[in-house]
């Protein structure tokens, strides 16, 4: 492959935009191609937590590479919000977990503690502790503005000549000897790599490739909760669920007055159609989730539901991204998608990951990445 292959990166949310600024960086010329407008699919649909509460020690080593980048772009002017992560726990077996992963956080330079059941009101007074064993949190967690932070990576993409070309949608492809010729609804463009970066379309981008991408797009739900008076103290983001288990319920500061919920657990039947869904939030959904916050915050002031909408996660069969290609025998057609609810935390690392894929032919920075490739056993029907 040339030196400096021109890579099209498809897709202008928060992977496509890391994967594109991590290849600039390298010395690649490359092109983003959007259907629509930055952040415009579910990447602009997020609440935008940033957290590493997890009991994994590969997903917690993946969040150490993104925080690594967040902090840099926090230097260079990306709002981050610090407002912390809180993991609840319901049993002892859960509160182990959480003891060990807070040996693996500190072990990789992220602070967390371990917050017994007792306590978990001098950290959110208003919360409801019954039936819970604690909590594990990490106070240098917290969210931002997925909006911000593609138009952010984008402005540093174009300073490093990169190209941005919005509304501008791949209708087809021909392969061509080194690479391909993309046939969009501008003037077609001539390539060596492509990374499909689609989000909930991925498996329509790779169908242009004759491939099959295995990838649900599945609706989730947020509300905007008003309070009467904006509380003492910053709500953390709190998350009901370890591993799969617990309500699914997490809700967050936004502003003063103002927090964000969602059920992180959502039964689809049918995977959703990215350009024909309700992207409004089902009235039972709200009912389901005043339910939840009235078990576990009852006292908040004068709380009221507002707005909400619905966004989609990309989801795999074992909930975790494909990084790298579907076919060894084309190792320029990269996918970097299907990171479900995570995809705006794990996007530097997965952006770092595919442009290893792409000018080295390997995950060669991320010990442990070419496990994300979406293999024979990985790439597969699955809910």
């Amino acid at each position: 492959m040339a030196a400096s292959p021109h890579v099209v990166v498809i897709g202008a949310g928060t992977l496509g935009m890391c994967t594109a600024l991590n290849l600039v960086e390298q010395g690649a010329r490359v092109t983003v191609l959007e259907a629509q407008s930055i952040a415009s699919g579910s990447s602009g649909r997020s609440v935008g937590v940033v957290g590493s509460q997890f009991t994994d020690p590969f997903e917690i080593m993946l969040r150490v590479h993104s925080f690594r980048r967040f902090r840099q772009w926090e230097a260079e002017g990306l709002g981050f919000n610090h407002i912390g992560y809180l993991r609840l726990a319901r049993t002892r077996e859960q509160m182990e977990l959480f003891a060990k992963s807070v040996e693996m956080q500190a072990e990789a330079g992220l602070r967390s503690r371990l917050i017994r059941a007792d306590e978990l009101r001098d950290l959110v007074p208003h919360i409801n502790p019954d039936g819970l064993e604690g909590g594990l949190f990490g106070p240098d967690n917290g969210f931002l503005d997925p909006h911000e932070m593609c138009n952010f990576l984008a402005g540093i993409v174009r300073t490093k000549g990169g190209e941005i070309r919005q509304y501008r949608k791949l209708l087809g492809m021909r392969r061509r000897p080194g690479g391909y010729t993309l046939e969009t609804n501008g003037n077609p463009i001539d390539c060596d790599v492509v990374v499909n970066a689609g989000g909930a379309w991925a498996p329509r981008v790779a169908e242009r490739f004759g491939q099959r991408l295995h990838i649900w797009p599945e609706r989730h739900e947020a509300v905007v909760i008003h309070l009467d008076e904006p509380l003492g103290y910053t709500m953390p983001m709190v998350m009901d669920l370890v591993n799969g288990e617990g309500s699914g319920l997490n809700f967050r500061h936004e502003k003063p007055g103002e927090l964000i919920a969602e059920i992180h657990k959502v039964n689809s039947i049918a995977p959703e159609d990215p350009d024909n869904y309700n992207d409004q939030c089902e009235e039972q959904s709200k009912v389901d989730l005043a339910e939840l916050l009235l078990e576990r915050v009852p006292d908040l002031p004068g709380a009221r539901l507002g707005r909400g909408w619905a966004g989609l996660y990309p989801v795999t069969a074992d909930h975790r991204p494909f990084v790298g290609p579907i076919d060894a025998l084309e190792p320029t057609l990269i996918t970097a998608a299907g990171a479900g609810g995570y995809g705006i935390q794990l996007a530097p690392v997965i952006g770092q990951i595919a442009a290893d894929w792409v000018l080295h032919g390997a995950p060669v920075s991320v010990p442990g990445s070419q496990s994300l490739a979406p293999s024979a056993e990985r790439n597969v029907l699955g809910h």
